[in-house]
Formats: C-alpha cells, sequence, structure tokens
C-alpha cells in the first residue's frame, strides 16, 4: 500500500491537528498491538509517539509496527509518527479522514 505524494501531503495536513493517540516507551507488547489495531481500524490516520533510545531503535519500531498492522507511515517528525491504513469499513463518526472532508465542505 504507497500513497501518492498529494494524498501524504493532504494526511499530513489533517495529521496536523492530531494528538498522538499511543505512546510507545518500552518496545512493543500485546496490550500496544491491540491498542494498534483498534486505533487503525477506528480512526484510519493516527499519530503516535515513539520515546526510543535511538533513531535505529526508533526506526526498528516503527518498521515492526507497519509490518505487522500492514499500516503506512506517512511522516516521522522527531518522535511523533503518522500512521495511515484504510478501514475495511469506515466509521463516519471516528474517522480522521471522514470528519476532515466533513469540516472542509462547510
Amino acid at each position: 500500500m504507497t500513497t501518492d505524494n498529494q494524498t501524504r501531503k493532504q494526511f499530513r495536513a489533517i495529521g496536523h491537528k492530531l494528538s498522538p493517540v499511543l505512546i510507545i516507551s518500552n518496545g512493543l507488547n500485546d496490550n500496544i498491538a491491540a491498542e494498534l489495531e483498534r486505533a487503525l481500524n477506528d480512526h484510519e490516520l493516527i499519530k503516535i509517539r515513539v520515546n526510543a533510545a535511538d533513531r535505529d531503535e526508533k526506526q526498528t519500531i516503527l518498521d515492526a509496527i507497519c509490518t505487522s498492522h500492514r499500516a503506512e507511515l506517512i511522516q516521522l517528525t522527531g518522535h511523533i509518527a503518522l500512521l495511515y491504513r484504510a478501514a475495511i469499513k469506515q466509521k463516519r463518526e471516528l474517522s480522521n479522514l471522514v470528519r476532515h472532508a466533513e469540516v472542509t465542505k462547510g
């Protein structure tokens, strides 16, 4: 799953207003994996914070997340990562993409 540059730009604009829904400090475990899965299913576009000791560890954690959850890393700024995974069935009241589209319409 790869998005084109225009879509990535739109996602970054939406993500700018989001707050991190999850903070990862001590690597990945079952609880974090379950919460990531729930957040991606509900919101599609989420922001997370990865507190890692160095860049390599942070990249390893993000690679593992993207692989295991079939998500795409849209942007990484410092410790904040913006992740996207299209929902099978969008939840209008929870999806950040749907809510942003409704706000921009009027």
